[in-house]
């Protein structure tokens, strides 16, 4: 079970992380951790985006961060509405910073320093407006086998 790797401070710190990403846009931030990935690891994060229903924000502008544990696999997918805008070489920066951390089983640091990049260019593209912005989708992290 990937949870067992994850430890209650892991979580701490990645939730954390999705909090303070989340405070200044209305951008939607998921973790999906599972132990492996069946085929090509973007085919099976692009599942988990439709699984956890992260194409329906109202801007389009989910993140979400898949890791197969077991399997050394790791995605970032952006929903249409950030991929419009975000430079060509933003999820590949995203990418190379979670995965020097991954390199070293620091899974929850490599987590929180991506979602938090990834929080900066959702607030410069999609800020927070107090009058019309809700938690569209749960902060928490959502575990697969």
């Amino acid at each position: 079970m990937p949870k067992d790797t994850i430890t209650a401070e892991d979580e701490k710190l990645i939730l954390d992380a999705i909090a303070e990403a989340e405070k200044n846009t209305s951008g939607e931030i998921r973790v999906h951790i599972e132990n492996n990935c069946e085929g090509d690891v973007l085919d099976r994060a692009t599942e988990v985006f439709a699984q956890l229903h992260m194409h329906l924000t109202k801007e389009r502008n989910g993140v979400l961060f898949y890791i197969a544990i077991k399997d050394h696999q790791f995605a970032v997918l952006g929903d249409a509405g950030i991929n419009a805008i975000v430079p060509d070489h933003f999820w590949e920066d995203i990418t190379a910073e979670v995965i020097q951390h991954f390199k070293h089983k620091h899974y929850a640091t490599g987590l929180s320093k991506g979602i938090l990049m990834a929080g900066e260019q959702l607030k410069a593209h999609f800020p927070y407006n107090a009058h019309t912005d809700r938690n569209e989708l749960s902060d928490d992290i959502s575990f697969g086998i």
